[in-house]
């Protein structure tokens, strides 16, 4: 079939995006699913920091490629063995995890090693790719999803049923921002009933991490980013303290905390600051980080620190979710108000406008963008 997408034909052009226009919306030819896979109408579509990092160059991946990763749709034909029926409705996450690896029996799915090589190849998690450009070119897929598109082909082991009634455009968030950061607030930071707490970054998974903080009962929120507006929604949607983000955020956090935080997350992606979370966390605390860096950037740490202070600093992949256990799970909480995801919501946008939604997402002007399909 014929499909409109979003293609990156070349990576590294200088913003703003409006005028370099890096992104071509295209018509592709997309072939059927094969078994174990599915074809799926794309209803709503978020932009992420993980798309913006391969446009920009920092996040290095094979083009041209259909971009998007984060998404919600309905299912329109489903392989044999997929699971699945015409008519479900899906949220889409990024790691198709295949189930039988190591990593997947021992419950960590976010881990799973053909998974990962799969979205590295920018192919599906069956092999290959299924989209066709005009030219014979094939381009490639964007984390297994290539979200920025009318219709898709998605392994099944990347797709999660939801409820009919819940709206697209909000359960494409529940595919990364809030998996990765409730998940990482949850899963990975442990965070405990009477715990301080500080959040560095406050795009959309920062701000799912400070929401599921706050749900876990977390009595010093603090909040830290650059940008004002973020700090002011971060303030109402249940921080205790904003905080402008920089080398004084550190000593303010200690201030506030009395001597730093117990749990300290950061979304930045960007070495430097995870540093500075590292730093605001008191001893016996707990650093979590969940941005994706340049691949080149080194991180420096006082080694004693780790011992003499019983420090823990890890890492949290897809917010060490089980995305079939945690987006209903998650979902459930935002039923029930106890995770006001719809509130990260910032624009809608058109496929066409795709370029304009990448120079807002880089400048700092949205928190989560959605492309209506």
């Amino acid at each position: 079939m014929r499909v409109r997408a979003a293609v990156l034909r070349e990576s590294g052009r200088e913003a703003p995006y409006a005028a370099s226009r890096p992104i071509d919306v295209t018509t592709l030819e997309l072939d059927p699913p094969g078994p174990g896979e599915l074809l799926v109408r794309v209803r709503a579509a978020g932009l992420c920091h993980s798309d913006l990092s391969v446009i920009n160059g920092s996040r290095r991946r094979p083009l041209p490629m259909a971009l998007g990763h984060e998404a919600a749709g309905e299912v329109v034909e489903a392989g044999a063995g997929s699971g699945f029926d015409p008519g479900d409705h899906v949220v889409l996450a990024f790691v198709p995890s295949c189930g039988d690896c190591e990593r997947c029996v021992a419950g960590r799915p976010a881990l799973c090693g053909p998974g990962a090589a799969a979205n590295e190849q920018g192919a599906l998690l069956g092999g290959g790719m299924r989209w066709r450009a005009d030219d014979g070119s094939r381009p490639y897929h964007h984390l297994g999803v290539s979200a920025f598109a009318e219709h898709i082909v998605v392994s099944a082991r990347s797709a999660v049923k939801v409820d009919a009634d819940l709206p697209f455009e909000i359960a494409a968030l529940f595919g990364c921002a809030v998996l990765t950061g409730a998940g990482a607030a949850l899963h990975s930071t442990q965070i405990q009933a009477g715990e301080s707490v500080a959040v560095f970054g406050l795009g959309g998974v920062g701000l799912a991490a400070l929401l599921m903080a706050k749900a876990s009962g977390a009595s010093t929120l603090v909040a830290v980013d650059v940008v004002e507006h973020k700090r002011e929604l971060a303030a109402r949607l249940g921080a205790t303290h904003a905080v402008a983000g920089g080398p004084e955020a550190v000593e303010r956090i200690r201030e506030i905390t009395g001597g730093g935080a117990e749990k300290v997350i950061d979304t930045t992606g960007v070495a430097p600051v995870l540093r500075q979370a590292y730093d605001a966390t008191r001893s016996g605390g707990t650093t979590v980080t969940v941005g994706l860096p340049d691949p080149e950037a080194q991180l420096s740490l006082p080694a004693l620190s780790l011992v003499a202070e019983e420090k823990t600093l890890r890492g949290s992949y897809l917010g060490s979710c089980v995305p079939r256990r945690d987006v209903p799970r998650f979902i459930e909480l935002y039923r029930s108000g106890a995770l006001p995801v719809d509130a990260l919501l910032s624009h809608r946008l058109t496929l066409d406008e795709i370029n304009e939604g990448f120079d807002r997402l880089a400048d700092g002007t949205a928190i989560r963008q959605v492309v209506v399909l």
